[in-house]
């Protein structure tokens, strides 16, 4: 009992996941470097387990969390309070959509990244390009709505299940007491994957191990090499906007210490940047927020609100730079207009995010938007798709962060936020 206690301290836990990412990083170059099939294989493997773990949680734990989450707010006043709630939640993860677009296009204009670069494609990336849908907003407005219930669920079509949990939830919350047991049960559903997601969670030292492993044994120095300035100015956007702007707005919005934020936030940002998963981070997010002082009523609402519709990382920052990268991979010099075309994409698209390829969304509908050239669209798709699992890392990291930072800075307006609890230790893992 002793090993499993130290093993859960945040800090261990932490130490011991940083370095699976170290050892699976070498065992990756390892098995691409020597050719070592086995080696290759059982990375797959691992990463493949641990991701097919996770996913199976999303939909379930999204759906429950929204329906759950809605009738939390009728403890926090009446509807008038609800729509309070919503709208200004809504507006702040706006602000930080804004403040995100318009730094990846300041990064992007003073690095210029892909700026003298040559690199083609491979034939495997042209394909997965091929067999993914581009995104665009009737494509978006169409997928919104399901052709049946039951269907959203099979094909994992997250998107559709938050539209329909929304239906539901706001339906329960109109009966009231006559839809209670019908939310109790959802509830209790919410606490049974809640319970399964944080055995999972133990695991992720050998989960990133392989997810990181298999990166490597699959694309070795093409992570680092060609593409180098797109990975660095990612991370330099996403560390920027997560240990900079963040920290800003819950000083002197917040009215927070940042060190408390990251005290009880880390594990939470730990696990998103290993999962590269918002969903299945959502938990984690949900206390980590409740933690910092936030009604646990309203925090069920908000966090996975923002857990499908709030990424800044995927939906703001990435589009804009990765856009600047393609246009000077093709020497396209932007226009004015067209950085105007990101950030309104950027502010009113982040829906679009939703589900497993919502950076692929957002980006094909930023380039769309901004009228790129379909050729030097689909071959800069082609491109970044080969060092996607690296920068997935940083952008699901930074989504996370602005889902429990926008939640604290709203209860902090709202005067929701208990100082006694944001004041005691944070949990263990």
């Amino acid at each position: 009992m002793s090993v499993v206690r130290t093993y859960t301290k945040p800090k261990v836990f932490g130490l011991i996941t940083l370095g699976a990412l170290v050892i699976g990083a070498l065992l990756g170059f390892l098995a691409k470097d020597s050719g070592i099939k086995w080696l290759s294989e059982a990375l797959t493997t691992i990463a493949t387990i641990f991701t097919n773990l996770l996913q199976f949680t999303v939909i379930p734990l999204v759906f429950t969390a929204i329906v759950v989450g809605v009738n939390s707010l009728r403890g926090l006043g009446g509807p008038r309070t609800a729509t309070r709630l919503g709208g200004r939640t809504l507006m702040w993860f706006a602000i930080t959509s804004l403040i995100a677009v318009l730094l990846g296009i300041i990064i992007g204009l003073i690095v210029q990244p892909g700026a003298g670069v040559q690199v083609t494609p491979s034939k495997a990336n042209i394909a997965k390009i091929e067999d993914r849908a581009v995104g665009n907003w009737w494509t978006f407005l169409q997928g919104l709505v399901p052709d049946n219930f039951l269907e959203a669920f099979a094909d994992g079509k997250v998107l559709q299940v938050v539209f329909l949990a929304l239906i539901v939830a706001a339906a329960t919350y109109a009966l009231g007491e006559r839809a209670q047991p019908f939310v109790t049960v959802n509830q209790a559903v919410f606490d049974v994957i809640q319970k399964v997601l944080g055995w999972i969670i133990l695991l992720a030292p050998i989960g990133v191990l392989g997810l990181i492993g298999k990166s490597f044994a699959t694309y070795g120095n093409q992570f680092i090499k060609p593409l180098f300035s797109l990975v660095w100015t990612v991370y330099l956007g996403t560390a920027l906007i997560t240990f900079v702007v963040y920290p800003l707005l819950l000083r002197f919005v917040g009215r927070i210490n940042p060190r408390q934020f990251f005290a009880k936030s880390w594990n939470a940002l730990q696990f998103a940047f290993v999962s590269r998963s918002s969903g299945a981070t959502l938990p984690l997010s949900r206390q980590s927020a409740v933690d910092l002082g936030v009604s646990p009523g309203y925090a069920g609402f908000a966090v996975p609100l923002g857990t499908t519709t709030k990424m800044d990382g995927c939906a703001a920052l990435y589009p804009a730079l990765a856009s600047v990268f393609i246009a000077n991979l093709a020497g396209i010099q932007l226009s004015v207009v067209q950085y105007i075309g990101i950030v309104l994409v950027a502010v009113f698209g982040s829906l679009a995010t939703a589900g497993t390829t919502g950076w692929f969304t957002m980006l094909t509908l930023t380039l769309s938007a901004i009228g790129l050239p379909p050729e030097v669209t689909a071959t800069g798709l082609a491109i970044v798709i080969a060092i996607d699992p690296i920068l997935d890392m940083a952008r699901t990291a930074t989504n996370v962060a602005g889902q429990i930072t926008v939640p604290v800075l709203v209860a902090r307006q709202e005067d929701l936020l208990d100082e006694e609890v944001l004041n005691t230790a944070p949990a263990r893992v």
